[in-house]
């Protein structure tokens, strides 16, 4: 009988926790804006002449992005030719709830690796990195105005050593599907 009641008594507290499967967290309104970038993308554009991105000519190429399992984060992997040749790349695009605050994470097969905080106004997205290019630091900040919901247009500006901003690329992007 004492074994019977020690059963039941450990059913009591077990069963209830049981029925409760806990819900998967549900991504907020901020991931939803990371939507626009999922479907696939032609991009095209220059690179300047004198920039630290090397020599000047025009890049094009496509992209694919889609939504990660859970729904967080959306991964695309792109491919272009430019003035350096041919590339791959594969980039997350994400929103940390943390730091409230959108991230992107890219590698490419020319062995280059980002990461950078991103932020959105109205329609435009900006993002800010520093690297030390010829022994002097230079700040680059990308630019991206989402001009309607299959097109948008592009620029990435460098300063070296505190110094005015300058284009180094700018071009547009458009859904194709």
């Amino acid at each position: 009988m004492k074994r019977l009641f020690v059963v039941l008594v450990v059913l009591a507290f077990v069963m209830p926790c049981l029925a409760q499967t806990p819900q998967p967290p549900k991504p907020g309104p901020e991931v939803q804006k990371l939507a626009y970038y999922v479907g696939t993308w032609k991009f095209e554009g220059d690179v300047k002449a004198g920039t630290p991105l090397g020599p000047a000519g025009k890049f094009s190429g496509t992209g694919s992005c889609e939504w990660f399992a859970g729904g967080f984060h959306v991964v695309c992997r792109g491919e272009g030719t430019g003035p350096k040749g041919s590339m791959t790349d594969l980039s997350i695009l994400a929103y940390d709830t943390e730091a409230k605050i959108y991230t992107y994470y890219g590698i490419s097969s020319r062995g280059g690796t980002e990461s950078e905080k991103m932020t959105l106004t109205g329609n435009t997205w900006t993002s800010l990195s520093e690297e030390t290019v010829a022994g002097k630091p230079t700040k680059f900040r990308y630019t991206e105005v989402q001009e309607s919901p299959t097109t948008y247009t592009f620029k990435l500006e460098y300063s070296v050593s505190g110094g005015p901003w300058t284009v180094a690329e700018e071009g547009k992007g458009t859904k194709i599907k």
